[in-house]
Parts: C-alpha cells; structure tokens; sequence
C-alpha cells in the first residue's frame, strides 16, 4: 500500500487516534496487548506516523491502514490481532442489533426444520397462526440457549478469576466481545437456501466456527491461556445444553443444534 494508500485511510479514522496524546491508556497494541495512548500522530498537513509500542517495538495498529474487507478476512481466520484491533481500537456499537440479528437467522432456521417436518389438515388461518406462533417460540427457546451459554462462561470466570486474574475482568467488554464473535451464526441463512443432502453437517461445523471465534474473542479479551479460554467456552456449551434437555423434556421441539439432528432430507 502506497503512502498516499495510507494518508487516506488513516485520515478517515478521524484524529481520535492522535487526541489522546494527554488522555488515559484507552488503546491496546494487537501484537503484545499492552495498553496506548494513541495509534498515530498527526504531524501536519496530513503527516502521519503510525506509533511504536514501546513493549515490542511494533506498530501499536497495524490495521487501521488496512482496508475493512483485509480485517473481516483476519477476524475469519480468528488471528488474535485482528481481534484486539476490532475490540479494542475501534468503536463498534452494533452488538445488539447483530446479537438480535443473529438470533432471528437461528429461530428462522429451527422454524424452517420443524414447518419441513410436519405436515397438517387444519384450516389456513389455523396453519398460519401455528406457524407464526412456532416461529416466535422459537426465538424465545433460542434466546434462552444463547443467555444459558453466556451465563455458563461468566460462571465459570467468576469461579476461576481469583484464582487465575490479575485484575477484576471486564465482563461488560466480555460480553460485547462475545456478542460480536457470534457473527458466524449469520451463515444459517445461506445454509438454509443452499439447502441440500449435507445441510447438518453444515450447521455441525458453523457451530464449531462460533465456538472457535467465542474462544479467541475470551483469549483476546480477558488476555488468558488457550486452557482457561477453552475450559470457559465448554462450561458455557454444557450450560447450553442443559438448557436444551430442559426444554426437551417439557416435550418442546427445539430444533437446537445442541440436540440430536433429525434424519430428514433437507
């Protein structure tokens, strides 16, 4: 990338990255997560210099010269700094709007399996409000799965963060961090309209790609061992899937990628 490449991209972050010269630590360097000041320093007339850590003595940002689709493909890819850069170097407000996003795609998808699977003789009026009443129901059951899963993590920290934290853990951040590494949930929509004979083997292995991004976003965050993060992340599928069982004995069809797939022909 050119220098002019790299004027442009730094000038349209703004200058919050050079205004904080006197302000506290509100930045975090991607490659040793040690806190800064600042992630360049405007100089004049368009002048930039991107600031050395003086941990590592590396680039504190090395992405806010990249392009968005550069650091979308690095968060796929679950690197560590991409992470630190998008948590922590940027300002991100939409994990609500995702988190609800995302759990319309996962009740659409339950909805989708159970209309499939049952077939019905009642009038219309009556098959129709069933079907929007199954679709609400479903979005609620996968409300409950997802706070089960969160709550599971934040149990198992808080137990463990005596013992193993050097500071109080943020988990306000945690949970922002663990809102927006659910992003690969959104791939359930096109799981649903490439529908063919491996459709469960698909949903399968986007569970594990949001369990994987779960996993580094609690690594990334809370800068703990791949150990701790993975104990965490298992606490929270456990409690999931208590969660699911619970639901399965109230005779509920979840359609949770927890229990067991039905053997049908997507």
């Amino acid at each position: 990338m050119g220098t002019g490449g790299r004027r442009g991209s730094l000038s349209g972050k703004g200058t919050d990255g050079a205004a904080t010269a006197a302000s506290p630590c509100l930045y975090r360097c991607i490659e040793c997560n040690r806190e800064a000041r600042e992630l360049y320093r405007d100089y004049s007339h368009g002048v930039l210099k991107i600031t050395i850590c003086k941990s590592c003595q590396k680039p504190v940002d090395k992405y806010i010269e990249y392009d968005p689709v550069i650091i979308l493909i690095n968060a796929i890819l679950c690197k560590a700094q991409a992470y630190r850069h998008i948590l922590f170097n940027t300002k991100i407000n939409i994990h609500g709007k995702l988190c609800m996003f995302c759990l319309l795609c996962e009740a659409y998808l339950r909805w989708w399996q159970l209309q499939d699977s049952s077939q019905s003789t009642a009038p219309d009026d009556l098959i129709r409000y069933a079907k929007e009443w199954d679709f609400y129901r479903m979005f609620v059951i996968a409300s409950f799965e997802q706070a089960a899963f969160f709550a599971g993590i934040f149990a198992f920290l808080w137990v463990e963060q005596p013992m193993t934290a050097k500071k109080k853990p943020n988990f306000i951040l945690l949970l922002k961090a663990l809102l927006l590494s659910s992003y690969g949930k959104l791939l359930l929509i096109p799981a649903v309209i490439w529908e063919h004979d491996y459709t469960p083997l698909c949903l399968r292995l986007i569970k594990v790609f949001v369990l994987t991004s779960n996993f580094q976003a609690i690594r990334v965050t809370l800068n703990t061992s791949r150990r701790l993060s993975l104990l965490a992340v298992l606490s929270g599928l456990l409690l999931e899937s208590i969660m699911v069982y619970f639901f399965q004995r109230m005779e509920w069809d979840v359609g949770s990628d927890c229990a067991v797939y039905k053997t049908q022909d997507f």
